[in-house]
């Protein structure tokens, strides 16, 4: 086992921590061989080779040639897991009537780890496409999403995730001072919805409401629209952009307390 005594960290196998290092480095490069495996992760040969063997056999990897790559396994595991979700059902329909009411990218997300998880998204043909997959991890601080529920988070609870995840840079447009985040979570919360102005992306702007549920108050989710930054500001559209984003938030929050 691997330990760190010094600094609190929990226990942990070297050997899974192994697997998942190069289920990353895969994950990465699309398609990569061993050699150039061994080599970017500084193990030996013969170590990659019996953790991809061992991936291959539970068909977590596929071998072709000389290049192992991802096995749509993981999209089980995901597809399973998300149709598993009480909020998922509750959100898909209005996700998808929010895209086709603003012509926008609409999506739901959540946080899991001090980051932002993406749930689900609905494109239509004229939306941006940015090319986010669903399941993508992001910082809280660059996205709407991420931002819409930090700001009903207790400032101890913030906290705890600036402290683990820290504030980096996206962008020259992203906030990473702790002061200023803060500003703008007050903000975020006095007028019920959130703004990501090119914090993440150049040129697109976000609009993202908290999704709370009725039984607990409890923030679980957020929802959002993001567009380019000139048609999202286009004379009203923002204004009727916020009140698309906040009636989705609701009409999910009624939808989730009746599953």
């Amino acid at each position: 086992m691997v330990a760190d005594p010094s600094n609190g960290a929990k226990k942990t196998l070297g050997s899974v921590n192994k697997a998942f290092d190069i289920l990353e480095q895969i994950k990465s490069e699309g398609s990569v061989g061993l050699s150039e495996l061994a080599h970017n992760l500084d193990l030996p040969k013969s170590t990659v080779h019996i953790h991809l063997q061992t991936l291959q056999n539970r068909n977590f990897v596929v071998q072709d040639g000389d290049e192992y790559t991802l096995s749509y396994r993981f999209l089980n595991y995901g597809g399973e897991l998300r149709n598993q979700s009480k909020l998922f059902r509750a959100a898909r329909s209005e996700v998808d009537k929010l895209e086709e009411t603003t012509g926008e990218v609409a999506s739901l997300g959540i946080e899991e780890n001090g980051l932002r998880v993406l749930i689900y998204k609905s494109e239509g043909r004229d939306s941006i496409h940015d090319n986010a997959p669903v399941g993508e991890y992001t910082h809280m601080h660059w996205t709407a999403l991420g931002k819409a529920i930090l700001a009903h988070y207790s400032i101890e609870h913030v906290e705890s995730i600036v402290d683990e995840r820290g504030l980096p840079r996206a962008n020259e447009h992203t906030i990473t001072d702790r002061e200023e985040l803060f500003e703008e979570l007050e903000q975020t919360r006095e007028r019920g919805y959130s703004v990501e102005d090119q914090d993440r992306r150049q040129g697109v702007l976000t609009i993202g409401a908290p999704i709370h549920s009725r039984s607990t108050d409890d923030i679980i989710a957020s929802v959002s629209v993001s567009g380019p930054k000139n048609r999202m500001e286009e004379d009203n559209r923002f204004n009727e952009i916020v009140t698309a984003v906040k009636k989705a938030a609701n009409v999910i929050e009624l939808s989730y307390s009746h599953y």
